[in-house]
Order: C-alpha cells, then sequence, then structure tokens
C-alpha cells in the first residue's frame, strides 16, 4: 500500500465529532483491505450514541464507550487480499460492516459480493436490509396477510417494502413527520397516516377492509408509544420490535399479550443464524444476496431514499445538523 493516511470518523466525546487520520490497517491472511467509496450514517444507532442520551446501566450506556468509532454500512473497492484470501479478487467490490474510514479492513467472509447492476448509493443500504428482511422473516408474515409498520425511518421505510413484496396486502405505514410519509411509495397496496392527526385503528380498518393488522412492526425506538401502537393489531396477531428501544415500557401484560393472546417477536440483527443449515438458511450474508438481486431485478427501490449526500470530510458538520434535527434525515450517505 502506498496510502499512509486513513481519514476516519471518530465520536471523541458526547456530541463532539471529529476526522482523525488514522494509520491504514493492514489485512491479516483471512482477511482484504478496502478502498471505502460510500457509507451510510445509521440515524437511529449513531445519534444514540453521540448523544449519549442513554438510561443509565442499560445496555445502550454499556455499549458507548469514547473515543467511538461509528458506522457499520460501508461499499467499496478490494485493493489487497491476505494470503491466505482465495475467493475475493483486488479490484471487486464489497459491502462489509466497516466503519466510516477511507480504509477498512474485514475477513473475506464476511464480505458480501456487489453485483455490477447495483449501484454504491443502492448497495449501501444492504445492512438495513438484512435487519429488516431478518425482522420480516422472524414475523413469519405470509402471503396476503395485513401488516402496520410505526416509524418511518429507514428501517421502517424499508419494512414496508420488504412486506409488500413478501406479499403483505395491505401495509399501513405510521409517521407523526409528514416528510417521512412522503417516502413511501405511491402504489396500491401502501398507505400512509399520521398516528397523531389520524386514528391509526379506523385507518388500518379503511385499507384493510374492516380487519386490523395481522403483524404490526415497532420501528420508532420510543418506549413511550409502544402500547399505543397495539391498538391496530388483531387478537392473536404479532407484534415485531425492530427497533432498539431506548428505555423502558410500562406494560400490562393481561391487557397488552395474555387477553389478546399476542405473539411478540425481538428481532435484533444478532438473530440472524450465524451459518447456514436446511433449517435456518437465511443468513446476514444470503439476505444481503437477495437484496441485491431484488435491487438489480427491480423488485426493491431503495435509491430514492437518499435525503442527504456529503464528502466524507464534511461529517462533522453533518453530524451537528442531524443532532439538532434528523426530521428531514432519510439515507444520509457519506462519499469517500
Amino acid at each position: 500500500m502506498t496510502q499512509t493516511q486513513n481519514p476516519t470518523v471518530v465520536f471523541t466525546d458526547v456530541e463532539t465529532v471529529e476526522i482523525e487520520n488514522r494509520a491504514v490497517p493492514e489485512p491479516e491472511p483471512d482477511q482484504v483491505l478496502i478502498s471505502t467509496d460510500r457509507t451510510l450514517v445509521s440515524t437511529g444507532t449513531e445519534l444514540t450514541v453521540l448523544s449519549g442520551d442513554v438510561p443509565q446501566g442499560s445496555a445502550w450506556d454499556d455499549h458507548i464507550k469514547y473515543p467511538f468509532t461509528p458506522g457499520y454500512n460501508n461499499v467499496g473497492t478490494v485493493v489487497e487480499v491476505g494470503s491466505n484470501v482465495e475467493d475475493i479478487a483486488a479490484g471487486q467490490r464489497v459491502a462489509t460492516y466497516g466503519s466510516h474510514a477511507a480504509y477498512v479492513c474485514a475477513d473475506a467472509e464476511a464480505c458480501r459480493p456487489v453485483p455490477d447492476g447495483v449501484s454504491d448509493d443502492e448497495a449501501v443500504f444492504f445492512t438495513i436490509a438484512e435487519i429488516v428482511m431478518n425482522g420480516v422473516r422472524r414475523s413469519d408474515l405470509t402471503w396476503g396477510e395485513r401488516a402496520a409498520v410505526y416509524g418511518l425511518g429507514l428501517l421502517g421505510q424499508l419494512a414496508v417494502r420488504v412486506s409488500q413484496t413478501a406479499g403483505a396486502r395491505p401495509v399501513v405505514g405510521l409517521d407523526v413527520a409528514e416528510s417521512r410519509l412522503e417516502y413511501l411509495p405511491d402504489v396500491p397496496g401502501i398507505t400512509g397516516a399520521n398516528p397523531i392527526e389520524d386514528d391509526a385503528e379506523e385507518i388500518v380498518r379503511e385499507a384493510a377492509d374492516g380487519s386490523l393488522a395481522d403483524v404490526v412492526f415497532e420501528v420508532t425506538g420510543n418506549p413511550d408509544v409502544i402500547t399505543d401502537e397495539l391498538d391496530v393489531l388483531r387478537e392473536q396477531g404479532r407484534f415485531v420490535v425492530l427497533s432498539s428501544p431506548r428505555g423502558e415500557t410500562t406494560f400490562d401484560f393481561h391487557d397488552h399479550c395474555n387477553s389478546p393472546s399476542y405473539t411478540i417477536v425481538g428481532a435484533h440483527n444478532s438473530s440472524h443464524p450465524p451459518v447456514a443449515t436446511p433449517a435456518t438458511p437465511w443468513t446476514q450474508q444470503r439476505h444481503a444476496a437477495l437484496f441485491f438481486e431484488l435491487v438489480a431485478d427491480g423488485s426493491l427501490e431503495v435509491e430514492s431514499l437518499v435525503s442527504h449526500r456529503e464528502a466524507a470530510d464534511e461529517a462533522p458538520g453533518l453530524y451537528e445538523t442531524l443532532l439538532a434535527d434528523r426530521t428531514d434525515a432519510m439515507g444520509v450517505v457519506l462519499e469517500w
């Protein structure tokens, strides 16, 4: 490698972002070195970490240690391979969980090859797609069922799209921000509503021929609204926690679970099977490959979700803007 500098986004403290020039990493025998082309800011996770506004003693609190190197949506080009790597070659585009940095190393087996028919701006959504696909799969959503999605940030937008692609009819997306409702696809079978201005239960029943949702996806991350979301779920329906709520929810297990016989499903990305088996074949890598296939053949459109595109060296100012107000933020892309 002739490069000696590796600009890297670092949260040095609460609400403090810097670009540090770090050393370019050397790939180990089973790794590859990647020159980053695009990274996607995870506005939920990263802004939670940057704000430091989490309950003391929570898992969030344990996770956040400064300096913190954020980012896990990285698309780039392989520039060097380790001595044991055979299936990945220099010049190949790959997606990895690499950070916001000009150069990252990744295990070769963790690389997701990006096909030619998928642009960098599309491919960089792969982690979000993996999370959502896993959540939809864990929900046991089947063809013709009715779905509601609360929270229309990136995860919610993908949850609406993936649910419809999986056969849900209708899919109702709910958010208090009109700007987020405007990102919903204008296609039959998808309805948007503001749960403050509209009666959510009435909206769902109207869209679903008088029925309530079979599956509700919680993607707001707001622990204070979770029980309200159950109003649109039918008896014996499934409630999927696709977000990572920031705090505790007061929950009456009789009224909100036992009596209506709801199934409550956690759907963290870590619940992917670590390896494929005949019983559980849907690993993160396989979901990524499916996402790329759906994008390439036009079944899934994501590029219109890009709301911000900035040069990587503008990251400190961008994060400051997002901390102040991220209402209009959707796909926030850094170009390297």
